[in-house]
């Protein structure tokens, strides 16, 4: 009778490296990163994720995987997009600490030990700060400043640079977190979601030597639209009648100063109702008001078979004593 072979152990850390049109990144990392963590004498693995690469990424990450049963190749069929392979590579870790990082060699595969020893000071995550960015100083580095103070301001989680892919986390810091649109610069928000305690330290920063940056300012919108699902998660992910009933309310409040007015008019201003568009406005906003009511509701619902269908709990355990 064959046996089933042992588990293989699980390693120490995990370093995760998205990768899109890099080819020749891969071999100048890849011998950074073996000099770092081989020095440290901790068992690790590289996970490198190929994000539909047109360049020769994808057979280089390949070659390597194969040379070297520590380093792990996943190419994925078409360009899904950096937050996915960032959530690709999260569910395939199995180290107990998971760190993320951007294979363009702008991010210095020696700071690695120092987000570590500041792990090992009690916290769950350490957040990397690009102090002397090496980039574009208005389209990039100007716009990134404004963007990481927005963030921060709304969503109380103060981080200087949410856009620096290199970050240190514990397994359990990032449990149950799932990424979507372009939201991977928003997982320290998740993160403190899950009682985790967050710090940041500075980390080096290199100016691009091959290839080309794949961000534009087009990003820039698409962080404002997930910065608000993010929000709206937080704050409203239980109960989404509060924001849908704030606007009913607010739309049917129209309603009436609008109708109201439009009579006032008619028998105290000689304008009948069709010489205004009070009334037209009035009906709009009422029945605007009616559908974000029913909204509200159908939101409700959704909430309670998400939980329920699924067993998740609507609160978190930090401990249990004696249970």
């Amino acid at each position: 009778m064959s046996e089933t072979p042992p588990e293989p152990q699980r390693p120490f850390l995990s370093v995760l490296i998205p990768l899109y049109n890099e080819v020749d990144n891969v071999e100048p990392l890849l011998a950074k990163l073996r000099a770092t963590l081989d020095s440290l004498g901790r068992t690790y693995e590289v996970i490198f994720v190929d994000d539909g690469s047109r360049d020769g990424t994808g057979e280089k990450i390949l070659a390597a995987a194969q040379a070297d049963p520590r380093i792990k190749a996943l190419l994925f069929c078409r360009n899904f997009g950096q937050t996915a392979a960032m959530m690709a590579s999260f569910n395939e870790a199995r180290g107990e600490i998971l760190i993320p990082m951007d294979g363009d060699l702008q991010n210095d595969p020696e700071d690695i030990p120092r987000l570590i020893a500041k792990l090992d000071e009690g916290y769950d995550m350490v957040s990397g700060w690009r102090q002397d960015r090496q980039d574009a100083k208005v389209r990039r580095t100007f716009v990134s400043q404004l963007a990481n103070r927005l963030i921060s301001h709304v969503s109380g989680v103060p981080l200087r640079d949410y856009g620096c892919s290199l970050k240190a986390y514990r397994r359990a810091a990032v449990a149950g977190v799932q990424l979507y649109g372009e939201m991977h610069r928003f997982i320290p928000i998740y993160v403190q979601w899950n009682g985790a305690r967050i710090t940041e330290i500075p980390v080096k920063h290199h100016p691009r030597i091959h290839g080309k940056s794949h961000y534009g300012l087009i990003r820039v919108i698409k962080v404002l639209f997930d910065l608000l699902v993010v929000m709206f998660l937080l704050h409203y992910s239980r109960k989404p009648m509060y924001v849908f009933g704030t606007c009913g309310l607010v739309s049917f409040a129209i309603s009436i100063v609008s109708f109201i007015t439009a009579v006032i008019l008619k028998f105290y201003g000689d304008k009948t109702l069709i010489q205004t568009p009070l009334p037209t406005l009035s009906a709009i906003t009422g029945m605007i008001g009616v559908m974000c009511f029913l909204m509200g509701l159908l939101a409700e619902l959704s909430v309670r078979t998400y939980y329920e269908s699924q067993g998740k709990t609507t609160y978190g355990i930090a401990r249990r004593v004696n249970l």
